[in-house]
């Protein structure tokens, strides 16, 4: 039997995703219409033989995350369960903590994967590859195609070409290793603990001597990073295998991120979900490109929606909106002949009629077949870097203004136009 676990971090991770998670856990805000977990969950719960799907993070247990587990196990009849961590553990060190969690009842592999990816989730490929690769025991890492430049910012992976086998692992090198980068999610059989526990006592003892000699024990024996401390150990050891799947990937580091994932899964649904894509009906808004329409939305048949749009629980559009590229949260407003592009709207926020909200994409190059989102610092220069514009929950724009390149936190009302600032 198999099992999964996904690292879904805690709410000192994700800051980039500020003001958006203020209000829902990182991993449960909506990427193409479902919570960015559900593409995950979905994913394994089609894995023949999948028994069970662990959550692991530092989150305090609370009633979104619940809400989701209990609606995700009646709908993919699966066992999910949320295993907190007592402190931030790094990749390695929350799956050493729960080991015997994720081995009871036996599995022979399990799968990791972080909460923050979007990707096809190519598991049984995986399956098949270690199959073919190495000796039972072996490890896989799926890995994809990245630029030069750009692969410096992931780990990267030096491959035997003939076997796939992993020679060399680099987190983040400061210069070019490989073009071949780490999408963060794993088949590990049970050994792996093998591994990580040698590090889990090497930490320990590091840590006895750093008392002895310094009197300072405050680092944790048990936080470990996969990454780093086991995949580079691992690498040429005839262990550890990497799958190269051409199919989309991108990280959700930050908001802007977060558009552009919703772009490749509405793309995706083509293929896996024709039914959430809505369609130009008789009496209906006017739709161009991939969008996601939620049942409960009410739209004037008058708006203009699409390509890459999303649009959340009980949503109002007026008459002769345009939305582009955007996501619309639940609740939210829109009135007459308001533009929305490049913009993530906060839960209950209201545009006003006429008013113009807009961001910078922050799109990979589109005439590059393997460039990767860059995530970007908030300033650059001592300036706010243009991005998409983020308003938070309850916002509040007046009519006839223009908002560009703005992020506005919670419960603003705005009383004019703004552009490239971050409106406290």
């Amino acid at each position: 039997m198999l099992k999964s676990v996904i690292l879904i971090g805690g709410p000192q991770k994700g800051t980039r995703f500020r003001p958006l998670s203020f209000e829902v856990p990182k991993p449960l805000f909506p990427v193409a219409g479902v919570p960015m977990l559900q593409h995950h969950v979905e994913e394994c719960a089609k894995v023949p033989n999948m028994k069970e799907i662990l959550l692991i993070g530092f989150y305090q247990p609370n009633e979104e995350l619940t809400r989701f587990m209990c609606s995700a196990q009646q709908e993919f009849k699966i066992s999910i369960r949320y295993l907190q961590e007592y402190a931030a553990l790094g990749t390695g060190g929350g799956i050493y903590h729960f080991r015997d969690q994720i081995l009871s009842g036996g599995p022979e592999a399990f799968f990791i994967m972080n909460a923050d990816v979007c990707s096809e989730f190519p598991l049984p490929e995986m399956l098949n590859f270690q199959k073919e690769h190495g000796e039972a025991s072996s490890f896989v890492i799926l890995g994809t195609t990245a630029n030069r430049k750009q692969s410096m910012n992931y780990g990267c992976i030096v491959e035997n070409q003939q076997t796939n086998e992993v020679l060399h692992y680099v987190e983040k090198p400061s210069t070019f290793v490989s073009d071949i980068i780490n999408c963060g999610i794993y088949l590990f059989t049970p050994e792996i603990f093998q591994h990580i526990g040698a590090v889990f006592q090497k930490n320990q003892q590091d840590m006895l001597l750093d008392e002895q000699t310094n009197g300072n024990g405050w680092h944790r024996a048990e936080a470990i990073r996969l990454e780093q401390d086991i995949f580079t150990a691992l690498a040429g050891q005839g262990k550890l295998y990497v799958y190269k799947t051409p199919a989309i990937w991108s990280q959700i580091k930050s908001a802007g991120s977060a558009i552009y994932a919703s772009r490749l899964y509405l793309n995706q649904y083509h293929k896996t979900h024709p039914e959430r894509l809505a369609t130009n009906k008789e009496g209906g808004p006017r739709i161009s490109g991939n969008v996601y329409i939620h049942p409960t939305a009410n739209i004037d048949p008058t708006a203009v929606l699409g390509p890459n749009v999303s649009i959340g629980t009980g949503v109002t559009i007026g008459a002769g909106v345009r939305v582009r590229e955007s996501i619309i949260l639940h609740g939210a407003t829109l009135q007459d002949h308001s533009c929305v592009l490049n913009c993530i709207v906060g839960w209950d926020s209201t545009i006003g009629k006429w008013a113009r909200v807009e961001g910078t994409p922050s799109d990979p190059n589109p005439n590059d077949p393997y460039a990767k989102i860059d995530s970007e610092t908030l300033f650059r220069d001592g300036k706010l870097t243009p991005s998409i514009t983020i308003l938070g929950c309850n916002v509040t724009i007046p009519a006839e203004v223009i908002i560009l390149n703005s992020i506005v936190l919670p419960y603003k009302d705005l009383n004019r136009s703004f552009k490239n600032q971050i409106i406290l």
